[in-house]
């Protein structure tokens, strides 16, 4: 069956169901930064941290997940693995098949039936070269000892924080694509409801979202180190706080904060040379992100906010 591809399979593991997050928060905070996807880009993880930097006040920064990805270059992985466990992380399918490989997991993303063999096959092809970086460096008990998610308190709001969905650490419930359905909403906007958040903040899905309901928000990063719209060039990140922010690409309010996100704006030229010297042309993560990294993806900055 074609679910049981490496690549295709969301192992039992991955799986806490909406249940595990209705518990108190962990963090409590007037500004919340969640940055899923950076996949090894140490220029976007520099800007992510300036603009951290200048945000005031009480206030904590979640990387989501997939900090690792295209940072096969060791100093490269070592500086992102460094920075990112210094501050609050969870773990996404790639720091999790990097520690405790699952057999026939493959890159561990569970892609859906819309996700073509060969994006599968080479994300298979990623994970086993950043194995190989990976297994060369300290820290990888670390990565198998993070969460698969975070629950906090901006202001008055609670805030789920996962990779995948409500229910798996690689789940697609929280895409764009399963949002544009009206079954996925409604399932989005039931997971809210059944375990009282506020906000769902995710990534794994590389396509940013932010879909509003009565009862909460859904916000999706899409990728923070790589280009989330067409002819743009800057990654997103997810900005939650009780005050508004400045430069906001589309934001919605509930439940008196506001949930932004955030353009990650990088030397994309230099970022450029460093893929390529990590990944030359004919080599797997070139074939999969490279006209993506270019040009970027086949989707508009308009088709993001649903309110």
């Amino acid at each position: 069956m074609r679910d049981r591809i490496p690549g295709r399979t969301c192992p039992l593991s991955y799986r806490y169901g909406a249940d595990a997050l209705r518990r108190p928060p962990q963090l409590q905070v007037d500004s919340l930064w969640i940055a899923g996807g950076l996949y090894g880009n140490t220029l976007a993880l520099q800007s992510l941290l300036d603009a951290y930097d200048a945000e005031p006040g009480s206030k904590a920064l979640v990387f989501n997940g997939d900090f690792h990805w295209f940072d096969v270059e060791p100093r490269e992985y070592e500086l992102v693995n460094e920075i990112a466990l210094a501050f609050h992380a969870i773990r996404g399918n790639v720091e999790t098949e990097l520690a405790n490989p699952g057999e026939q997991t493959g890159c561990g993303c569970a892609y859906p039936d819309w996700v073509g063999d060969a994006t599968v096959e080479h994300s298979n092809h990623i994970i086993e070269r950043l194995r190989a970086t990976a297994c060369r460096q300290p820290g990888l008990d670390r990565l198998a000892g993070l969460p698969m998610h975070l629950v906090a308190r901006v202001g008055e709001a609670k805030v789920g924080i996962v990779h995948g969905d409500a229910d798996s650490l690689a789940g697609w419930g929280f895409s764009q694509e399963v949002l544009l359905r009206t079954e996925g909403r409604a399932a989005a906007q039931a997971a809210l409801a059944n375990v009282g958040m506020d906000v769902f903040a995710s990534s794994h899905t590389c396509l940013p979202v932010l879909q509003s309901f009565a009862n909460g928000v859904v916000i999706n990063n899409g990728a923070a180190g790589m280009p989330n719209f067409a002819g743009e060039a800057f990654g997103v990140v997810t900005r939650i706080s009780v005050e508004p922010g400045n430069g906001a690409l589309y934001a919605a309010r509930r439940a008196g904060i506001s949930v932004e996100a955030v353009p990650l704006r990088y030397d994309a030229v230099a970022w450029q040379k460093r893929f390529l010297a990590q990944w030359p042309p004919g080599s797997d993560a070139h074939e999969s992100y490279w006209d993506r990294i270019l040009r970027g993806p086949r989707y508009g900055v308009e088709k993001a906010l649903r309110l």
